[in-house]
């Protein structure tokens, strides 16, 4: 950086284009293939918050594990389908302030 002259701030990207929902979904479905689509039991315990045991009785039912000269993995967007069937619909009454 040259002295004497001095920095000045200038946006990346407009208001509009941080709004703009549809580029907002790209990026977060690009976000999404990036991420991992394997993980080790270890991974996954602390990502899923699960003990060793209920993530291997989930993920068998899921069909989810792949074993590989003695490594196991867990394919996650199997085991996050397979999750989802447990969600529940929120409790909370909206609309109250």
């Amino acid at each position: 950086m040259e002295t004497g002259k001095e920095y000045t701030y200038q946006p990346i990207a407009s208001e509009k284009e941080y709004y703009d929902l549809e580029h907002r979904s790209e990026i977060r479905e690009g976000a999404r293939k990036l991420r991992r689509q394997y993980l080790r039991y270890k991974e996954a315990e602390i990502i899923y918050s699960m003990s060793h045991k209920k993530l291997l009785e989930l993920a068998g039912k899921a069909g989810a594990i792949f074993r590989m000269d003695g490594t196991v993995l867990i394919k996650r967007d199997i085991f996050d389908s397979f999750l989802e069937q447990f969600r529940e619909e929120s409790t909370l009454k909206r609309g109250r302030r």
